[in-house]
């Protein structure tokens, strides 16, 4: 019962945290969503734009937009709540890595949706905005588009925790730089893979999240090999 009362206690504070976010960010809801939009805005013809088909998108969108991004900002701390909760299992080692855990966890996270945004929008946008059959106008719903910016965050998000996964699973023993080596065909095929399962059904979100996730990959076991302390690095 000690443990259930102190998650729903650390529970509490996450959703207080995001609630505290949204508080703050409300009176900007539509400037962050016309930042948010302008990666595609900037790829469309000018008779073009964004467009709202249902009666209460103009504010759902915008305030969907505004939790994501009360999220994105309470993320450290709430992954501080969700390491603190697990630390009186832990040995002493173990508990001054949470720190470092939770500070990569939330940039890598940070740096998966930044790349996102400013590299892989500009590119699928330009692609769709080029191949418009002649005499179509592309108008996209706002919600739609949200949706798709989301999903595409959450993908390279979690794609670019490939490095720390990795690195951690090396370091903890249980397995070595050559086993991970080894498998490297298995990582290349199992990206494309979450690059088709995790990302719009069209060839180049496809590619852009798989190769990113092959050469963070990459990344992990150079800086396994070359840390110190590794065992297995020979």
């Amino acid at each position: 019962m000690y443990h259930l009362v102190e998650l729903r206690s650390r529970l509490i504070k996450c959703i207080i945290s995001v609630i505290l976010v949204i508080l703050m960010l409300s009176p900007f809801a539509d400037a962050i969503y016309l930042f948010l939009a302008e990666p595609l805005l900037d790829q469309l013809p000018d008779q073009s734009g964004l467009i709202a088909t249902k009666v209460a998108a103009p504010f759902l969108a915008p305030f969907k937009l505004l939790l994501f991004v009360s999220f994105l900002i309470a993320l450290p701390f709430i992954l501080f709540q969700l390491w603190s909760f697990v630390t009186p299992g832990l040995y002493d080692a173990e508990r001054r890595l949470i720190f470092p855990l939770v500070f990569f966890t939330a940039f890598l996270f940070y740096s998966g949706i930044l790349f996102a945004y400013y590299v892989i929008f500009p590119i699928i946008f330009g692609f769709f905005s080029s191949t418009t059959p002649e005499g179509v106008d592309l108008m996209t719903d706002i919600s739609e588009y949200l949706n798709f910016c989301i999903k595409l965050f959450f993908a390279f998000g979690a794609a670019f925790e490939v490095p720390l996964i990795t690195f951690v699973i090396i370091k903890s023993g249980l397995t070595t730089i050559d086993a991970m080596r080894d498998k490297r065909p298995y990582i290349i095929l199992t990206a494309f893979i979450l690059g088709m399962l995790l990302t719009p059904p069209d060839f180049v979100s496809q590619v852009l999240l798989a190769l990113p996730i092959w050469l963070l990959f990459e990344i992990a076991l150079l800086l396994a090999a070359i840390s110190p302390n590794d065992d297995s690095s020979n």
